[in-house]
């Protein structure tokens, strides 16, 4: 996984140097839950309620054809979850690195961009927090049944409208395909979901 990010950090500084490619900031808030399954805490399959945390960094579109791109960056994502009929809640920090295929298109006075792939992602931190314990580390025995893995991965979507003056406005998602579950007996899962909105800016054009 370290490897990934340091691949995915040297691409980011190389393509700067290019003039066509777009180099961007972003942020903006992020509404997360998590697909749990036999974690002790209910034996069925449940969504948590939704936490807002956020979503922000750096950003890279690489041209390869006529009004198509590449997609990349190194983002924070924080994702979790607060759990139904109970006071646990956690929240999870992760650096996440997208490689999407992104479309371009003309609309109107800017921009429309759209977009989909995959993405990597590692846990640098996260928190079990409830009354009765306080506030746990997640990726340490002392989480029990919600201790996690650090390595997450999934698919993740978004659309959003580019200003020629270099504003971005967008929407996203991510879809959790990685079971982050430390324990696994009893078919144990935990799975990330998220959406969010962004602005942000690009530079070159």
């Amino acid at each position: 996984m370290k490897k990934v990010l340091l691949s995915m950090a040297a691409l980011l500084v190389a393509t700067i140097t290019f003039g066509q490619v777009q180099w961007g900031i972003v942020a903006g808030p992020q509404f997360s839950s998590i697909q749990t399954r036999n974690l002790g805490l209910s034996n069925n399959r449940e969504a948590t309620r939704l936490v807002t945390n956020l979503r922000a960094g750096f950003t890279v579109d690489i041209p390869f054809a006529p009004g198509c791109y590449i997609g990349t960056g190194i983002l924070y994502s924080g994702k979790g979850g607060k759990f139904k009929n109970s006071d646990v809640r956690a929240n999870i920090s992760y650096l996440e690195a997208p490689i999407q295929f992104m479309y371009k298109p003309d609309v109107g006075y800017g921009r429309m961009v759209l977009a989909v792939g995959p993405y990597v992602a590692v846990g640098v931190g996260g928190k079990v927090k409830n009354t009765a314990f306080g506030s746990l580390d997640i990726y340490n025995d002392e989480a029990l049944l919600m201790r996690q893995k650090r390595f997450d991965s999934g698919a993740s979507v978004g659309v959003g409208y580019e200003l020629p003056v270099g504003l971005f406005f967008g929407l996203n998602g991510d879809i959790g395909l990685v079971n982050t579950a430390y324990y696994t007996d009893n078919d144990r899962k935990f799975h990330n979901y998220s959406f969010g909105v962004s602005v942000g800016y690009k530079f070159g054009r």
